[in-house]
């Protein structure tokens, strides 16, 4: 390991006390010069050499003590980055910037922007290389630098080539104008690109097609606005031109770059709904979970919030998004839901509601999910879901009547005589004009309303339809069926 150099105030107290020491010392050889020699006395010469060894070990000693309290003095100092070295005092005590110093937090270390970018062969110093870092040598390492020679050559060319930049007086300004032109033609190009994402993300449009070429049938919505945009926009033309004759390979129309642009608006969008529910500062949250398409559990997580401004009190409702619910347990989705809120930077302590279905994980008094929030935070008062409560007390009315029951079963064997067959369909559409037949839903009351509304407004025709079906149609079973339901 390198010795540690001493900083200059530790310098400027050792030059101090051996400063001290030879100003006590001044004048004790003039007893010995005088103009008559006196008689050598050998014992006396002896002493003299004896407290000139001993004032010699004195001065050793105290050299020693001197640099033990310098290395622990240099223990104590804060090793860190001080602002206060950005900015250098001249003689006459007027301060500038050193514009070439720079700091990088991620590394911890300083450097010369100057030698750093504009040196020529290895570096001389920690500065023009890998970084300088030792925080209690830092002062003095600056002052000695930017005092060296190759300092001041690299600051000199990086001043002029400074100034021929802001006067376009380079030797590649043609190259540098390219570049330029070429950055912006990208840059358009890129937020044409981001505009149609934007349209299609909105309106919950499909992105890709079959294919993924120009000009190619099937290839989706999203190549299929960049033909149509290459018609009008003079920037879609060139790029598309560029495209079709091969000029390019990196076109920024693939799926890739799309799922990467969308993911980072989701992210965007999302700082923004955070930042609003952190203003607010209280919020409540609103969880479901369903199966999707692939038959993985999915649980949405929304929040609700009030959002104040200068002349309004909105109370809004922002989707979160979803949450893989592998574990539907009151514990498992209780953890999954917690690690989310703490991912987005949500305190727990804020919380004021919880809002979920009936479900005995969401809603258990000792296991549930809403009881684990409780715990977390007694603030968070659960309340079910009314609409969720409604449909399941309109179910249990129903099927607590042997009428109820038996009718609703007539309805839902209407539907599936007719949602069985295309044939039996299409004489369904024939007869009944104005609204048609639905299914009952086990999970929506309201549903079972509008399936019982088709046929209370178009009995006789619904009745003509089955008529026609026990005649002409060649199942007996079902032909029976149809008749006895007419």
């Amino acid at each position: 390991m390198a010795p540690k150099q001493a900083s200059e105030w530790q310098k400027r107290q050792k030059r101090k006390r051996l400063d001290e020491l030879v100003k006590s010392q001044k004048g004790a050889m003039q007893k010995f010069l005088t103009p008559n020699p006196p008689i050598v006395d050998v014992e006396k010469e002896q002493n003299v050499d004896v407290e000139v060894e001993r004032e010699h070990e004195e001065v050793e000693q105290e050299q020693e003590r001197v640099e033990v309290e310098d290395e622990q003095d240099e223990e104590h100092v804060e090793k860190r980055f001080s602002a206060t070295i950005y900015t250098r005092t001249l003689s006459n005590l007027k301060k500038c910037d050193r514009e070439w110093l720079v700091y990088s937090k991620e590394l911890d270390k300083m450097f010369c922007f100057c030698c750093k970018v504009l040196r020529n062969g290895a570096p001389k110093g920690r500065l023009g290389g890998v970084g300088f870092d030792y925080w209690h040598h830092a002062t003095g390492r600056v002052r000695e630098h930017e005092v060296s020679l190759d300092h001041l050559i690299n600051t000199k060319k990086w001043f002029d080539l400074r100034k021929r930049l802001k006067s376009d007086d380079t030797i590649d300004k043609f190259q540098y104008e390219q570049f330029k032109k070429e950055a912006e033609y990208w840059k358009q190009v890129l937020f044409r690109i981001i505009a149609l994402i934007k349209f299609l993300a909105k309106h919950n449009l499909a992105f890709r097609g079959n294919k993924e070429k120009l000009y190619e049938k099937g290839n989706g919505n999203f190549l299929g606005l960049v033909e149509m945009l290459e018609e009008f926009d003079p920037v879609i033309k060139e790029h598309v031109r560029r495209i079709t004759s091969d000029n390019i390979h990196v076109h920024y129309l693939g799926h890739k770059i799309q799922n990467e642009i969308i993911v980072m608006l989701a992210d965007e969008i999302k700082k923004e709904l955070i930042k609003n529910i952190k203003e607010a500062k209280y919020y409540s949250i609103i969880l479901d979970c369903t199966p999707d398409s692939s038959h993985k559990e999915q649980m949405t997580i929304i929040a609700r919030y009030v959002k104040f401004s200068s002349n309004s009190i909105i109370v809004k409702e922002s989707f979160l998004g979803f949450l893989n619910a592998n574990d539907t347990t009151g514990k498992g989705l209780f953890d999954v839901t917690y690690a989310e809120l703490q991912n987005l930077g949500l305190e727990i302590d804020n919380m004021r509601g919880q809002g979920y279905d009936n479900g005995a994980n969401m809603k258990g008094s000792h296991q549930g999910v809403q009881k684990r929030f409780l715990k977390e935070n007694p603030r968070a008062f659960y309340t079910p879901c009314g609409s969720h409560s409604l449909n399941l007390t309109l179910c249990d009315m129903a099927y607590s009547c042997v009428k109820g029951k038996s009718f609703f079963g007539h309805v839902q064997r209407i539907y599936t005589i007719f949602a069985n067959s295309i044939n039996r369909w299409q004489i369904l559409k024939d007869n009944v004009k104005n609204w048609s037949l639905k299914s009952l839903s086990q999970t929506r009351w309201e549903s079972r309303f509008e399936s019982v509304k088709a046929i209370k407004l178009q009995l006789d025709d619904v009745r003509e339809t089955l008529l026609e079906v026990g005649e002409t149609d060649s199942d007996a079973a079902i032909a029976e069926e149809a008749l006895a339901l007419a």
